[in-house]
């Protein structure tokens, strides 16, 4: 199992609408509202092998309100 957090971007005022849609996909592990650079923290567990750059595409980009994002994969919990 591949665990990924993605960072997300809202176009202003649409946060709550992005976190919204993300909930009603019921593709999370986790979301949560963060400050700073991004408006959302998302996790994710994926199974091994699968497409990353593909499974954000079709399961996250299409969402109305991102603006950016920045995925990071992790290899090993200690």
């Amino acid at each position: 199992m591949i665990t990924l957090f993605v960072q997300i971007r809202c176009k202003p005022g649409t946060a709550y609408q992005v976190a919204d849609k993300i909930g009603d996909r019921e593709i999370h592990a986790a979301l949560y509202s963060t400050s700073g650079d991004y408006d959302l923290l998302l996790k994710l567990h994926l199974p091994d092998g699968i497409d990353i750059g593909r499974y954000i595409n079709d399961n996250l980009l299409d969402i109305e309100g991102i603006e950016r994002t920045h995925t990071i994969q992790t290899f090993k919990a200690f």
